[in-house]
Parts: C-alpha cells; structure tokens; sequence
C-alpha cells in the first residue's frame, strides 16, 4: 500500500510539473542585467531577449540594475519568486564575488537555478605598440629580467582582466606590476598612450591593434578567434594551460520548477543557433555557448575554485 501510495503521488507530481511547464510562460519574463546599459552583458543580452521572446511567445523584458560588482541584481533574483518569470544574466565576476567578499547576500549556487550557459568572451593579450616584446615567449623573459617593472592595466581591482593578469604571472612564475583602472576603456587608453606596458582586454579593442595602435600579442582562449585567425592563443605560444575567458549565462532562483527550466533551457539553445543571433554576437567577439541547466552549473562551480584559488594567491584584497 506504501509502495502504491508513493507511485501515485511521484505520478501527481510529474503531472502537475508537465502541466507547469504547459502553462509557462503566460506573461512578460524579466532578463536582469546587473551592469549598466552599454556594457558586454548588455550587447549579449539584448539579441538573447529578442530570440528568446520569438520562441517563448511572450516579451522578454530587459530591466538593468547596477552596482555593486553585479551583487544588487543577483540578490534580487534570489529573493525573486521561483517561477520562471525572473531570471538574472550572470558573468564571471559570479564566480569571482564569493571569493572577493565576505558578506554577499545570497549563495552563488545555493540560491539559483541555472538555466543555460550563453556565450564565452575571450580576452586578448594587447601592448602598447613600442614595447619591445612582441610575443608571449618575450613577453615572459622580460618579466623574468625586469621583475615586478612589467606594468598590466586592468578594468579594475578583482575584474577578470585583473585575474587574467594573476593567472598569467603565476602560470609563468614572473612577478608583473598590476595597475587597475576604472574601467576597461581607461585601461586600453592607457596601454596606448604608454602609460603601461599591456593590458588585458576584450576582441572590441581589436580595431585598435589593426589600426597600430595596440600590439596584439595573444588571444587568451584555448582556441584561436575566427576574428583574427593568425594571432595564436596564449597557451600554443608558450604557456600551456593558460585560459581565460568571460562568460555569461542565466540563472533563475533556486526552486523554480524543472519543467519550466526545461522550457527556458530550449528557448535559449534555440537563440543560441538562430543565423542572426549567431552573427550578431560573433560579430562582436562572443562565441555562443549552449548547455544543460546541470552543465552549468558545474561549470560555476569549477570557475569559483579556479578564481578562488588565483583570488588567495595574489591575496587580492577590496577596500
């Protein structure tokens, strides 16, 4: 009779979750985005909404809510009804943030459920153009030779291209001189103007190096860039294992049913391999990035080891 009573009852639920899935969605679903309009995330973003909407049959809207390193938006949707009508478009610093804070108000796993990676945005290696090295493997001796005189720019303290530049000094074992900016735009100024020797940033500034105004040294995927197919990855050119990329993908809060993550996870593979939307973000350095909701997750999880290791080497510490 117990054995019965527990059929039915898994029976009830799967058929109230097919029939979740069935209803969902009926109204507008909300697309976070913790940065403000103009950024990476919001050039992913926006194309991902329209696709979605196409697929999904209802509006997806793009609502912005900025600061605090992304920590404002991710909260807001842990805190969000589990529903399917609120999800988050999270970036590395996601995994960055445990690490670099103490006090975050939510768990970066516990409280999500993912939905899908989206797309990986690798970083270049770039110098201003009268520095001497021009490769990685000169790069790397003159590290060696001058240590701790080798000026990096970055975005900003605990930003990926900080932590690129961390993982590089480690992987290579030199000592480089980290110089954060507020912002990536400064950062390549910077490197132009010589005010330091490179700096970590994305393919948008790959204009700038075919104008001669940046030396582009490395591409810090593990695969060489349909956008500049010549220049090698950082790890064939001496550094093996060296990978750095940015990432983005959608969480919605822990609890959201599993019929209506499975309808999400659909829409997005489906945005993901539409020609425009492939072209559009391609276009622009992204590469698209299906997965499972489980894929992803996993892979939060391996990135947050990763950074929390580089994070408590370099003891890098926000004031």
């Amino acid at each position: 009779m117990i054995t019965l009573f527990k059929q039915l009852l898994a029976a009830a639920t799967l058929t109230a979750a097919a029939a979740t899935a069935a209803a969902f969605p009926d109204h507008a679903v909300e697309m976070i985005i913790p940065y403000p309009p103009g950024g990476t995330a919001d050039a992913v973003a926006r194309p991902l909404a329209a696709a979605m909407q196409e697929r999904l049959g209802v509006p997806v809207v793009v609502l912005y809510k900025p600061g605090a390193s992304g920590a404002i938006a991710t909260q807001y949707v842990a805190r969000a009804k589990p529903d399917g009508y609120t999800m988050v478009m999270v970036l590395a610093a996601h995994a960055i943030n445990p690490s670099l804070y103490d006090n975050l108000p939510y768990d970066s796993v516990r409280d999500f459920t993912p939905i899908s990676m989206v797309a990986k945005l690798p970083l270049a290696l770039y110098t201003n153009p009268k520095f001497g090295p021009k490769t990685v493997p000169e790069f790397i001796q003159y590290a060696k030779d001058h240590p701790g005189s080798l000026s990096v720019g970055s975005a900003g303290n605990g930003n990926t291209s900080h932590l690129a530049t961390e993982l590089f000094a480690t992987t290579a074992d030199v000592k480089l001189l980290h110089v954060p900016y507020k912002g990536g735009g400064p950062s390549v100024t910077a490197a132009m103007g010589g005010e330091v020797d490179a700096v970590f940033a994305g393919p948008d500034s790959l204009h700038l190096a075919k104008a001669g105004r940046l030396h582009l040294v490395a591409v810090t995927s593990p695969k060489r860039l349909a956008l500049t197919p010549d220049t090698p990855t950082v790890h064939e050119s001496g550094l093996p294992g060296y990978e750095v990329e940015g990432w983005y993908g959608l969480l919605t809060p822990a609890g959201t049913p599993a019929g209506v993550v499975a309808v999400m996870n659909k829409a997005v593979a489906e945005a993901l391999a539409d020609p425009k939307f492939v072209k559009t973000v391609e276009d622009l350095g992204y590469i698209p990035t299906p997965s499972t909701p489980d894929g992803f997750m996993e892979y939060i999880k391996e990135q947050t080891a990763l950074w929390g290791k580089v994070i408590k080497d370099a003891n890098i510490k926000l004031e």
